[in-house]
């Protein structure tokens, strides 16, 4: 349909108008067209750069392998990793199951070093580790004074020394042992009660006649004890 220059002249205005609005529009589509156009120039001039770069590496790292890579392998690892994508999907929720699992357990860790610290320093505070410093020097010089011979004699007899041990820390003989410590720290021993008159006198109490018993007793029972040589 051709239109001459007399139709246009006598045409109606709002047709012109409308014909004006078509023409921008399709002047706006040919621009952006264009500008699309340019973009994609733009965007293959740069990538045309990085894809030569790219296929050159690719032919590099296959001159490397050379004839042990063959397109059938890659096709059939391919074929395998398709087939066991179930199995890859539960190792991957495994994995992430186990990741947060160590989530938890390093917060759990976090906390049992907290406190295992917080155990420490009370331990500290009460002279736990002082004492166990003076321990070690205590044993240090058990060791360096003690021979094998000595730590083997120990073993045959500990027995007999842990009954010993038991029978020294009654209630009774504890509460001897503390009054008789106590009566030598307090006594006032004079001159005058060391006389064979005083002591004479002192033997008509009931409780020295019953202590001089008690060590007379005593004495017969370390008489009757075999002699042994003596122990460096």
């Amino acid at each position: 349909m051709t239109v001459t220059l007399p139709e246009i002249q006598t045409a109606d205005p709002t047709e012109i108008a409308l014909l004006h609005e078509k023409l921008d529009h399709l002047t706006e589509l040919l621009e952006a067209q264009e500008h699309r156009q340019q973009e994609l120039d733009e965007l293959k001039s740069d990538l045309i750069p990085i894809a030569n770069h790219a296929i050159k590496l690719s032919i590099d790292e296959l001159a490397e392998i050379g004839s042990e890579f063959r397109l059938e392998d890659l096709l059939f690892l391919l074929k395998r990793l398709l087939r066991s994508t179930p199995l890859l999907l539960r190792m991957l929720d495994q994995m992430e199951a186990l990741s947060s699992l160590g989530d938890e357990a390093e917060m759990l860790g976090k906390q049992v070093f907290s406190t295992g610290v917080e155990a420490l320093d009370r331990l500290e505070r009460r002279g736990y580790f002082a004492f166990a410093r003076e321990g070690a020097y205590i044993l240090d010089q058990i060791v360096s004074e003690f021979s094998d011979e000595d730590v083997r004699a120990l073993g045959d007899n500990i027995v007999t020394i842990l009954k010993t041990v038991r029978n020294m820390t009654q209630p009774e003989i504890m509460g001897l042992a503390n009054r008789a410590v106590d009566a030598m720290r307090g006594a006032d021993i004079h001159e005058g009660d060391t006389s064979l008159l005083a002591l004479a006198r002192e033997l008509r109490d009931p409780q020295v006649r019953k202590g001089m018993a008690r060590l007379l007793s005593m004495l017969r029972v370390l008489a009757d004890q075999p002699t042994s040589p003596d122990v460096n």
